[in-house]
């Protein structure tokens, strides 16, 4: 079956969080919302369909995870990743920032420290901070139009309470996936210092050509048994909305202690249609994710193109994976006040701010480029038209 992107769907009035909350947040509804990260795709057909089928029987009482729900991880996973992990390995979380912060509080306690690679998306610093802990920033350093870990840094800034490290990969915002050298030089110096990794993969299904994403737990044993692997199909899909998500864990120890956080606060169950929504895109969207691929391929070619001819102080940070990219507007040499005002009320578009990210993400902008080809262009040059 061929799917079609360029179609152009009215998400007005619909509760939708970045259509219908326009007006409130920017005094306005006459923007191109490109800044949270959900596709304007339509969920998938078999999705929905499983859907309308649940929806019939027309009793949405108490649920349960039936094997089927585990049985689609555990493919899905190896399909995509080639990673063999077990059912028992397995638990359901109501959303990956949820779990991270369940993580934080099942495994350290107030005053230790937790490192995160800035710049990398905003709730993992109120994951750190919200609970009292210690917030170590290792800026990840930018070369030749990439992202790479600073280890050296790190060595110098941990401390003896450092207890935990939250991973993005592929990261978000700038796109990064990370080579094998990369991941096991960072999981060398954990295992060294006796540091938990906690891995938000939620973006680990949409890799570009000449990339491959490692789930970091894939690396070894030894690096499994301190690795809990954070994943969803929200992402990937399309139905953020379903709040559905798991965490994967070797080690049966730190899989109760996070999975007794979850069942405290009575989230362990999930809900009837994310448990089917995940199970229908696992066992049947191969071929639907192919084409998505190969879609958002040609918006990042457009908007490279476009930013390469037109855009003479903005760069683009070549994305190895997420449909989200990366700008530096840095040589436009503007205040984020004038970068702000001058997208939002002239070229009439809201984008992520850099500095949301990190210190080091000031003068950056994350575009979200899940969108019909036609609302991209559109955006382009509306940027042209002020920059």
């Amino acid at each position: 079956m061929q799917y079609n992107f360029d179609e152009i769907i009215n998400r007005n009035n619909t509760d939708c969080f970045k259509y219908d909350l326009r007006k409130k947040f920017f005094n306005t509804d006459g923007i191109i919302p490109m800044w949270v990260a959900d596709m304007d795709f339509r969920t998938p057909d078999f999705v929905m369909s499983a859907l309308k089928t649940r929806i019939d029987h027309e009793i949405l009482g108490y649920t349960t995870l039936n094997d089927s729900f585990y049985e689609a991880i555990v493919s899905w996973v190896y399909k995509r990743h080639k990673w063999k992990i077990k059912k028992q390995w397995i638990a359901y979380t109501p959303g990956v920032v949820p779990a991270l912060n369940l993580a934080v509080k099942a495994f350290t306690d107030p005053g230790d420290s937790i490192i995160i690679q800035s710049p990398v998306y905003f709730p993992f610093y109120s994951a750190v901070t919200d609970h009292n802990r210690k917030l170590i920033v290792n800026n990840l350093q930018l070369k030749d139009n990439r992202y790479y870990m600073d280890i050296d840094s790190l060595r110098s800034i941990i401390d003896r309470k450092t207890k935990m490290m939250i991973l993005c990969s592929p990261h978000n915002p700038t796109g990064n996936v990370w080579r094998k050298e990369e991941l096991t030089e960072l999981t060398d110096f954990c295992l060294e210092n006796n540091i938990l990794i906690i891995s938000d993969e939620i973006h680990a299904d949409i890799v570009y050509k000449g990339n491959k994403h490692i789930p970091t737990a894939k690396l070894s044993e030894e690096v499994s048994d301190r690795v809990i692997t954070l994943m969803a199909p929200s992402k990937t899909f399309n139905f953020a909305g379903l709040s559905t998500s798991y965490f994967i864990a070797s080690n049966q120890q730190l899989f109760e202690k996070l999975k007794k956080q979850i069942e405290h606060l009575h989230l362990g169950m999930g809900n009837i249609f994310g448990n089917i929504a995940l199970t229908a895109a696992y066992n049947n969207g191969d071929n639907w994710l192919e084409q998505l691929i190969e879609y958002l391929e040609q918006n990042v070619h457009l908007a490279q193109e476009f930013i390469n001819s037109e855009l003479k102080n903005i760069e683009l940070i070549p994305p190895e994976a997420t449909f989200l990219l990366w700008l530096d507007f840095r040589k436009t040499n503007l205040s984020l006040k004038e970068i702000r005002d001058r997208m939002i009320y002239k070229a009439k578009l809201v984008l992520s701010e850099g500095s949301l990210f990190g210190k080091n993400g000031t003068g950056f902008q994350r575009i979200n480029i899940g969108c019909p080809r036609s609302v991209l262009e559109s955006a382009l040059n509306n940027i042209a038209k002020v920059f």
